[in-house]
């Protein structure tokens, strides 16, 4: 008992890291790089991936802390990013009952719905709630490239999340504490 516990705050450790670096990637460093016309959402491809790969759960409690981060460095009423993040983390969470992990289609296809709704529900209630009604400019000008680039850097990420979530199942199966 106590060796899954320490396996489990292992991996919670590991997924805070990588949590942080995506935080501190996205806001620090990406903004920077004059290449780039848009930022991807490292926090968003972090919440669905690790949802779709762990379940609602994990997807859930990783989207807490991801929209908890948003929230502290960004404007606004607390709790408007991890409303959305916790939604995000427990609906991906659901297909990972029922499809298989290691095909990237469906990841593909869930980046371009979780940016579809977590640009709308941005665009909703702080635009359109204000009178701001263009929402051509908004989808042309914000969401399309950061569409464009998230959609990138879930190709490489999510096979990365996905093989690190393999090698440490394979190192608890040989220590004969699989904790899944």
């Amino acid at each position: 008992m106590n060796r899954q516990i320490k396996i489990i705050a292992k991996r919670a450790l590991i997924n805070l890291l990588i949590l942080l670096a995506a935080f501190t990637i996205q806001t620090c460093v990406f903004p920077l790089l004059p290449v780039f016309s848009a930022v991807p959402n490292l926090l968003l491809i972090l919440t669905f991936s690790f949802g779709f790969i762990y379940g609602s759960k994990t997807g859930m409690l990783l989207g807490l802390v991801s929209g908890m981060l948003m929230d502290l460095f960004y404007t606004g009423p607390f709790g408007f990013y991890c409303l959305i993040f916790i939604y995000i983390g427990f609906f991906n969470g659901i297909f990972n009952r029922y499809y298989y992990n290691d095909y990237i289609q469906l990841p593909l296809i869930l980046c371009t719905l979780n940016e579809l709704f977590y640009n709308l529900y941005i665009y909703v209630l702080r635009f359109l709630l204000r009178g701001r009604l263009d929402i051509g400019y908004y989808f042309m000008n914000i969401v399309l490239p950061e569409l464009v680039f998230s959609l990138i850097f879930t190709l490489f990420l999510y096979r990365v999340f996905l093989k690190a979530n393999k090698k440490l199942d394979v190192i608890e199966d040989r220590r004969g504490t699989n904790v899944a």
